[in-house]
């Protein structure tokens, strides 16, 4: 069964029939559903939303968790946004990439990772490199689709033969970039994280649920 990720919630049949079926990934999310679901939900998720994106891939996750991790610094908060229409009032909306960094929490909890060593994992420009990395993949895919608008109407196949080159150079170098600006994220991270090491090592660190 193919599963939807452009609805907010499933069926309580849906999620019965899919927890099992989950399992045996470790209750984890591959890098095409976390594409696909940053893509459905481009402007933010709600909380409720965020929850029921693990709840329906049989992925245990709850909004107490959601908060956890929020208030220790492994999540943004969440922007308040109003809805469309009068007297509807507003919602607190988490940036798609919530999904991809609970995923990365989950699993480097299931490493039996402290709270310490999590958070030093997060530093201060991990959102930022998250954010470059999406805008680029974003515009990237935007150049394929008028590079496939365009040849239905062009039949110069230099020319097409010429842009679909430039767009893989310039995935190329958006990976590079990217890849770049990580290592040294991680270099500065690692730098820090030795004088915050000897200070756990004084006084252990906690597990986080």
């Amino acid at each position: 069964m193919k599963r939807s990720t452009t609805s907010a919630s499933a069926p309580s049949s849906f999620r019965e029939a899919t927890t099992r079926a989950e399992s045996p990934r470790g209750g984890l999310l591959d890098e095409r559903e976390i594409v696909e679901i940053e893509r459905a939900w481009p402007n933010g998720l709600t909380s409720r939303q965020i929850v029921d994106v693990f709840e329906t891939r049989g992925i245990r996750f709850s909004e107490a968790t959601l908060r956890k991790y929020v208030q220790l610094g492994l999540l943004p908060r969440s922007v308040r946004v109003g809805r469309k229409g009068k007297h509807r009032g507003s919602c607190g909306l988490y940036p798609a990439l919530v999904i991809r960094r609970v995923n990365i929490v989950k699993r480097m909890m299931a490493e039996d990772r402290t709270i310490e060593e999590i958070q030093r994992s997060f530093a201060r420009f991990k959102d930022d490199i998250e954010s470059v990395q999406k805008e680029l993949r974003d515009l990237i895919a935007g150049f394929e689709r008028e590079a496939k608008a365009g040849d239905a109407v062009s039949g110069d196949a230099d020319a097409k033969r010429a842009i679909e080159e430039e767009i893989i150079e310039a995935k190329r170098a958006a990976g590079d970039l990217v890849r770049r600006i990580s290592s040294l994220e991680r270099r500065i991270s690692a730098r820090d994280a030795d004088s915050s090491a000897r200070e756990t090592a004084v006084g252990g660190g906690s597990d986080l649920y």
